[in-house]
């Protein structure tokens, strides 16, 4: 009766052995909620330097989070953020669908019309501190679908006037998306500990006293 006893006692504390790992006590991201004053301050000023930058520094698109479906990382946001969901063919050709690009406004109902945007522009993340991370870091940050702001589908021709600006030079047309822009900006900066230059968080101060002190901007730190 006690051999068997232990045994069970054996069987079972071998097999809390994985729970009670290293790898598995591993602290998870915590999401962080804040109003967009308290987000800007957490946000370091750094002067911003471009030199040796170049687009092909950032790899995009990849496989995507589900590499089973064959569809890259831009036609998995597509369908993702699509208001009435388009039909997916063979080799993740997307037909019809309606996409509302929240830049300008516009309804949009061929994909073929959408840019995905790196809410903060590859170039200007490169200047915020991404110069010095590693090919690695660069290319989760150019293809992150972990946070629903990071990349967004909008107009191709909101986005190239958007560019690689950022706040202080360029923000949406459409008054009612400004707020929302700032807040998933400052999301995006702080999801991936990016900087800021003094025009930048100057531009971003403003908005926070005055229309979006009521946004709130929620993040979770990247791996």
């Amino acid at each position: 009766m006690i051999k068997n006893l232990l045994r069970g006692f054996s069987a079972l504390t071998l097999a809390l052995v994985p729970l009670l790992s290293p790898a598995a006590a591993q602290a998870v991201p915590t999401a962080e909620v804040l109003t967009l004053a308290d987000a800007v301050g957490l946000v370091k000023v750094v002067e911003e330097d471009r030199t040796g930058y170049t687009r092909s520094a950032f790899k995009h698109w990849t496989a995507g989070d589900d590499a089973t479906d064959g569809c890259n990382t831009r036609n998995e946001v597509l369908i993702a953020e699509a208001v009435v969901a388009p039909t997916v063919e063979v080799g993740c050709k997307i037909v019809g669908g309606t996409w509302v690009s929240y830049y300008d406004g516009q309804q949009v109902t061929s994909a073929g019309v959408l840019d995905i945007d790196h809410m903060v522009p590859l170039a200007e993340a490169w200047d915020s501190g991404a110069s010095a991370w590693t090919a690695v870091r660069r290319e989760a940050y150019a293809n992150d679908q972990g946070a629903g702001v990071s990349l967004v589908a909008v107009t191709a021709r909101s986005n190239r006037q958007k560019s690689d600006q950022d706040p202080k030079d360029w923000m949406p047309s459409s008054p009612e998306a400004q707020c929302r822009y700032v807040g998933e900006w400052l999301s995006t900066k702080l999801r991936w500990d990016l900087t800021a230059d003094d025009r930048e968080l100057e531009a971003l101060k403003v908005y926070a006293e005055e229309p979006c002190e009521d946004t709130i901007v929620r993040y979770t730190p990247a791996a």
